[in-house]
């Protein structure tokens, strides 16, 4: 009978996409056996469930007989595997969530409702079109020129544009979601949630490569000795010739930093005239931040892994203050704090997180600190 309870198990943990490689193979060798099984159906309660061990099994038992003995009268073998498999499962279910919700295992999901706002494309009109993720259009000016298009997750712009003028296209990304630019010099440019880049639709000859960044992106600059690429973020500019680093500038945040991967890049106020005596030059495998209280700008050996994993959406702390790790997850995620616990505002946190959704999230960090929450459309209350 053991068997009986672990397959069941198997099948509930399956429906909840959460099997481990090994369970998914034990399963399919049992269904090979037993084919009914792949008509079984369960609703999806949660992300995950945990414990699967604590279940009273003894109770779990009883519901089996229960269930059994309602049914003779119904079947002539109510022994079956499948019946056994039917009714474990059942059992196992509604005791183990029943357990779990018990144990503040798990919240009131249902009641976190993110809501699903679009990326838009300013263009040099002045009209904003809607950017489909999923979708692929051409992008066209106002004469009717093809200039770009996009390809899914990516903005495609064109090297053979024949703009004489600077004409600007803004690409913006809310929160919860990623993006793509491909400029006309072949730059790629990783915009972050929360974030928007101004552009030139084509780079004129002659004139300085510059775009202009509200947020967190991740440059891939193409080679341009005669034309340095310039990246400017309010107070900030970084100028380069060709290289990779990620720059982050939310205007919530008190710094702007600026992380080098390769080559090297210089910094100076965007309110001063380029000077290569007096910017401050960055070397790879080092990050500038711009303190905006007191405008001065710190060089230190980075984690590069730390500033660049959200292009792949994880999302990696380090002795982050708890203020400042509730601003990335409203990005990533799309939702909203308000924490009541002022305790926790400058307590520091190491965590990484790789696929886990913000319930998991929030769930991991409500244990290491000890603070209880919950569900109110799209925020999340956080309580002593």
């Amino acid at each position: 009978m053991n068997t009986i309870f672990h397959i069941a198990r198997l099948i509930i943990k399956k429906k909840l996409e959460v099997l481990t490689p090994a369970e998914k193979l034990q399963l399919k060798e049992f269904k090979k056996e037993h084919p009914f099984l792949s008509k079984t159906n369960f609703s999806k309660i949660s992300d995950t469930l945990r414990s699967y061990e604590t279940i009273d099994k003894d109770k779990a038992w009883e519901t089996i007989l229960l269930k059994t003995e309602q049914s003779k009268t119904k079947q002539k073998n109510p022994f079956s595997i499948r019946s056994w498999i039917k009714y474990a499962a059942v059992a196992i279910l509604f005791l183990g969530i029943g357990f779990l919700y018990q144990q503040g295992y798990l919240g009131d999901t249902s009641s976190l409702d993110i809501p699903n706002e679009f990326i838009t494309l300013e263009l040099g009109n002045g009209s904003t079109k809607i950017i489909n993720e999923d979708g692929a259009s051409e992008l066209i000016d106002n004469d009717g020129n093809i200039i770009g298009n996009q390809k899914g997750k990516t903005l495609v712009y064109g090297a053979t544009v024949s703009n004489e003028t600077l004409v600007y296209n803004t690409l913006t990304v809310p929160y919860g979601k990623r993006f793509e630019v491909l400029l006309s010099d072949g730059t790629r440019v990783h915009l972050n949630a929360g974030t928007s880049l101004k552009y030139p639709v084509k780079f004129i000859e002659g004139h300085n490569r510059q775009v202009f960044l509200k947020g967190e992106a991740f440059f891939e600059v193409s080679k341009d000795e005669k034309h340095p690429f310039i990246v400017n973020a309010e107070e900030i500019n970084v100028r380069v010739l060709g290289t990779q680093f990620n720059m982050s500038s939310y205007l919530e945040d008190a710094k702007i930093t600026t992380v080098l991967l390769e080559g090297s890049v210089v910094v100076y106020r965007s309110n001063e005239t380029y000077n290569q005596d007096t910017a401050t030059l960055l070397n790879s495998g080092f990050k500038a931040e711009w303190n905006s209280n007191n405008h001065v700008i710190k060089i230190d050996k980075a984690d590069t892994e730390i500033h660049t994993a959200w292009m792949d959406g994880r999302l990696i702390l380090n002795g982050v203050p708890f203020n400042d790790i509730l601003k990335k997850l409203e990005r990533q995620y799309n939702v909203v704090f308000i924490n009541n616990d002022k305790t926790l505002e400058n307590r520091r946190f190491t965590a990484r997180f790789d696929v886990e959704s913000i319930h998991q999230v929030i769930q991991s960090l409500s244990y290491s600190a000890s603070f209880n929450y919950e569900f109110e459309s799209n925020k999340i209350i956080i309580n002593p």
